[in-house]
């Protein structure tokens, strides 16, 4: 249960100041004693609305609108939701129709804007990036649009997602079941002035990792084409929204082992006939590279109030965020604890979700998730090397990997991969140079990803040091 701080009571002015809102939520969000802290600081302050384009029209919600997909990339375009903003990787959006897009052009996402979840769980903030540019986004995030004339963009992102901003930010938040945040209530968050020479380093920090994450990116998409144009593999579309039927055939003799659609369509095929085609040298299973491939057996979990005695331990979706967050801790010496604890020679595999979700998407580990735990629904391949971990890591995250582990997967409501569906995916195999090559950019991909979430606690960390420390 969390009760608001004696030495700084719930007084009836800050009551009648946020709409006479009887719910707890605002006033144990921590946002009044930011606000205090913020009140005795010998700065200027601005309410966001002056900073961002246009006051108000700077901080919106994208349209509501009937959704219309599509399969060509030469027709449509990626489109964020408030779960995709978060993704580390952005290469298997749906498209929507440009003909959607070019009738609601405000659905567009620029570089530089701060995007805030604002349905369901509130205030998860993002930096939009170069490889965001041009993408269309959903109504259940919201833009902040700063003006680079007044502010510069990566310092009120470091801002509003600090320990200072983000709970003014979802002290807004109302609704009992869904809940909500709408522009209106974060229009006259204060923004203190901390002079140019912190904005700008914090400016330059934020972008500094917007970048390396954008040539994270790019380097993910253009080794996996390396690694197809070394076979000669065709390069295959990477999205899974379908809106045509999948008619395929297949032999009777198939359907004794298994008999779900998926396995035996052309979705399916498309991946694995290619490699199958391929001389026995030229391919391999990821049983047969991995030293062992193995589920977790299930725990039973002991969250812990004090981090200091604690590991992270970590979710599946959490796994595929630019910077995964902990849902608790959990106890560092509690029986068993090591099979649950990854390092840079495991690949995670999550074995459960929705066929359009998570389920089949090979993960690095980065961040904070290296050396925490993780739970019994991401399989672990654990390989010889970092460089290996690399390689795997390459070939499963291409269309031929992710379409194998997408099919493989079993289950009516809730599809599941198992152990022997993952060893039995089929995967290129090249010389050791090769295998060489590509693992170690592989490698630096998870490592970029890392570095950039410390470049951006660095930003946030000067942000809340100055603030703390008087604005000075």
């Amino acid at each position: 249960m969390k009760i608001s701080k004696l030495d700084i009571p719930v007084t009836s002015h800050w009551i009648e100041n946020n709409e006479r809102r009887l719910d707890c939520n605002p006033y144990l969000s921590g946002a009044f004693e930011a606000k205090v802290i913020l009140n005795k600081l010998p700065v200027k302050k601005e309410p966001l609305q002056e900073l961002t384009k246009e006051g108000m029209k700077g901080i919106f919600n994208g349209p509501r609108f009937s959704r219309n997909y599509v399969n060509n990339p030469d027709y449509g375009v990626p489109f964020l939701g408030s779960t995709d903003i978060l993704a580390a990787d952005l290469s298997n959006l749906p498209l929507l129709s440009k003909k959607k897009v070019t009738s609601c052009p405000e659905l567009l996402i620029d570089e530089g804007w701060t995007l805030i979840t604002c349905s369901g769980t509130i205030g998860r903030m993002v930096y939009s990036r170069s490889d965001m540019k041009g993408m269309a986004g959903s109504q259940h995030f919201m833009r902040v649009v700063p003006d680079p004339d007044k502010i510069l963009p990566g310092y009120l992102y470091a801002y509003l997602s600090s320990r200072f901003g983000l709970p003014i930010v979802v002290s807004g938040t109302y609704g009992a079941i869904i809940q909500h945040i709408e522009p209106r209530h974060i229009a006259d968050l204060p923004v203190p002035r901390l002079g140019e020479d912190v904005e700008r380093k914090v400016h330059e920090l934020i972008d500094e990792a917007a970048r390396i994450r954008t040539e994270a990116n790019i380097q993910l998409t253009s080794t996996i084409e390396q690694l197809e144009d070394i076979l000669d593999l065709p390069h295959l579309p990477r999205n899974f929204e379908k809106t045509e039927p999948d008619v395929s055939t297949a032999s009777s003799k198939l359907l004794t082992a298994r008999f779900d659609g998926l396995f035996h369509s052309n979705y399916h095929k498309s991946a694995l006939e290619p490699l199958l085609n391929l001389p026995e040298s030229m391919r391999t299973t990821v049983g047969l590279m991995a030293d062992d491939v193995f589920e977790p057996t299930r725990f039973k979990r002991i969250p812990l109030d004090n981090t200091e005695y604690g590991i992270p331990f970590f979710g599946t979706s959490a796994l595929m965020w630019l910077e995964p967050a902990p849902t608790y801790y959990i106890p560092k010496k509690m029986t068993g604890i090591e099979q649950y604890i990854v390092d840079e020679k495991t690949l995670l595999i999550p074995r459960s979700g929705q066929l359009a979700g998570i389920i089949g998407h090979a993960v690095f580990p980065h961040g904070s998730v290296l050396g925490g735990t993780v739970t019994e629904d991401a399989i672990r391949i654990k390989v010889k090397s970092q460089t290996i971990a690399g390689y795997l890591f390459i070939a499963l995250s291409s269309e031929y990997g992710r379409r194998q582990l997408k099919a493989r997967a079993f289950g009516s409501s809730i599809p599941h991969l198992d152990v022997r569906m993952i060893k039995e995916t089929v995967i290129p195999l090249l010389s050791d140079e090769q295998i060489s090559k590509i693992g170690v950019i592989g490698h630096r991909i998870a490592q970029a990803r890392s570095e950039a979430i410390e470049k951006e606690q660095q930003a946030r960390k000067l942000v809340e040091n100055a603030i703390s420390k008087g604005g000075v």
